[in-house]
């Protein structure tokens, strides 16, 4: 509960801000450094950071960003808060209005969920105008968004086009029917563990060698959850199985046992039972698949054109790059 009600105060504290500082943006910038204007409304270098330091504790664990990130971090919060000033504006040129009953319900709502905290109430209100403030401009960027978004239904034809022309997107991968023993060792198990471990693999395989039937050795040694079925790990494909088993099954022949394997979980042998080939799926079989990959596309380019525009159209001035929260 604290936590929310203190996310909630930054949000709301960020929004009263940006709101107070809109109004004049050439007394904010005698007094606060400014990241950016956006059509002569100012972005502060105080709200950046703000944001910024919110976006990082919610997407890196214990708000640690790695350091091959920091720029694209800084430029996702930059993007997003432009964006936000773009989307309102032209939200307000196309005369967009906010419903005040839904408002007022989300207030409603947030007064019923936090009327015991005393976090809340004592700050109360202070915060109820920042919050119907960005309860009002998240409404109508919902509502632009959605005008932005906004493409046709494709058609039959279009889909299979689509399908036509992304044929690589439609493959079933090949696919090999595996049986496979495993003794398991603990990763952190001393090398003389995973020594006995590949010994007793290179036993069972001698046995296997000797007219032993695979099934039966898997039910009496496997630690593996196909042991009850003799080892049968069914139809697998590429990507299923750990990479140094893929390099081994690439190159051995059907109804044969590998050599002992180490793996994750230990020691393993594999024996290779069926190889289907990678096969090209007809637009009947994905048809539907066809087209939520084609509807997934063209919503990313109608939004990317629709942003790209408003951002052309727009007079973007930055200042100094914003340093790195800490």
């Amino acid at each position: 509960m604290k936590i929310k009600i203190y996310a909630l105060l930054i949000l709301a504290g960020l929004f009263c801000h940006r709101g107070a500082v809109a109004a004049d943006s050439s007394s904010v910038e005698a007094v606060e450094p400014l990241y950016a204007l956006v059509n002569g409304k100012p972005i502060t270098q105080k709200g950046f950071d703000e944001a910024y330091v919110a976006h990082v504790r919610q997407k890196y664990y214990h708000g640690q960003i790695p350091e091959n990130r920091l720029q694209e971090a800084k430029k996702e919060v930059g993007d997003r808060l432009v964006n936000r000033i773009l989307l309102l504006e032209e939200a307000a040129k196309r005369g967009l209005t906010v419903d005040e009953e839904q408002i007022a319900k989300k207030i409603a709502d947030y007064e019923a969920r936090y009327v015991s905290s005393e976090m809340w109430q004592k700050n109360r209100e202070r915060l109820l105008p920042g919050l119907k403030q960005q309860l009002s401009e998240q409404q109508l960027v919902d509502q632009i968004e959605k005008i932005g978004r906004a493409f046709p239904e494709p058609s039959a034809e279009t889909v299979k086009a689509y399908y036509e022309s992304h044929l690589e997107l439609f493959v079933e991968p090949e696919k090999t029917r595996l049986h496979t023993i495993l003794l398991r060792v603990d990763p952190s198990a001393p090398k003389a563990a995973w020594d006995a471990a590949r010994e007793e693999a290179q036993r069972i395989l001698d046995q296997v060698g000797k007219g032993t039937a695979f099934e039966e050795l898997a039910r009496l040694h496997s630690n593996d959850h196909s042991a009850e079925s003799g080892g049968d790990m069914g139809y697998v494909h590429r990507g299923m199985i750990p990479e140094q088993v893929q390099q081994q099954i690439d190159n051995h022949p059907l109804g044969t046992v590998t050599k002992p394997i180490d793996v994750l979980e230990g020691v393993a042998v594999f024996r290779l039972d069926e190889r289907i080939a990678a096969k090209q799926m007809s637009f009947a079989e994905v048809a539907g698949r066809a087209r939520d990959l084609f509807v997934r596309e063209e919503a990313r380019r109608v939004w990317d054109a629709f942003m790209s525009d408003l951002r052309a159209r727009a007079t973007l001035q930055f200042f100094e790059p914003a340093p790195a929260a800490n």
